[in-house]
């Protein structure tokens, strides 16, 4: 059963481009690994853009910066 973890920052993020993130993953392990979509997990994490860092920075403060 494969497991796959998604994360990305909470910035308004829609039902449906979650479900098309689901839905493209699940079926690239289809293409891909041949396994079973009734079996995949795909787990979305939304993380909030301060508790999230690049380059020893956190997002929020990179994004005020443009």
């Amino acid at each position: 059963m494969p497991y796959v973890n998604i994360k990305i920052t909470d910035e308004q993020v829609t039902r449906e481009q979650k479900s098309e993130l689901i839905a493209g993953v699940t079926q690239l392990l289809v293409d891909v690994l041949n396994k079973n979509p009734a079996t995949t997990v795909v787990v979305i994490d939304e993380v909030n853009t301060d508790n999230w860092g690049i380059g020893g920075e956190v997002v929020t403060t990179l994004r005020e910066k443009g």
